[in-house]
């Protein structure tokens, strides 16, 4: 696993997940401990620790990606909105030493609260399915 990081790995292949948005720059898929259904995570597949090392070319590439996918989200699952999370060190709640967005869909009038639940494998297959922009790139 390349620096060892589990989302570089995650950009290589090399761990299976399920893809909402690819290119060359930018991975959108589907967290498998969502806190809510259709939270996806958006990284750059270049690794940079956090938002204060990662450059500003790199933030602007991830950042139009966001606002695409959630887009997209929104219409395809849809929801009556979203939130988007960037955590920053350990305090902040980062967990993964990879600099990420996270979109977390919004519905109804459902408290905000961000607590990961296990995920479905079989239900976040169905709903990547559903909502992937991958085979429209």
């Amino acid at each position: 696993m390349k620096n060892d990081c589990v989302f570089c790995a995650i950009a290589a292949g090399e761990i299976p997940a399920f893809k909402v948005y690819e290119d060359e720059l930018v991975l959108a898929y589907l967290d498998i401990n969502p806190f809510s259904k259709g939270h996806t995570l958006v990284i750059p597949k270049a690794h940079t620790e956090g938002l204060l090392d990662t450059s500003d070319e790199t933030l602007a590439a991830v950042i139009a990606r966001v606002k695409k996918v959630a887009a997209h989200l929104k219409s395809a699952l849809p929801c009556d909105g979203f939130n988007i999370l960037q955590n920053n060190g350990e305090a902040a709640g980062q967990t993964v030493k990879h600099v990420h967005f996270h979109i977390v869909p919004r519905y109804g009038n459902e408290p905000i609260v961000f607590e990961n639940h296990p995920g479905d494998m079989s239900a976040l297959a169905a709903l990547a399915q559903r909502v992937s922009l991958v085979s429209a790139v």
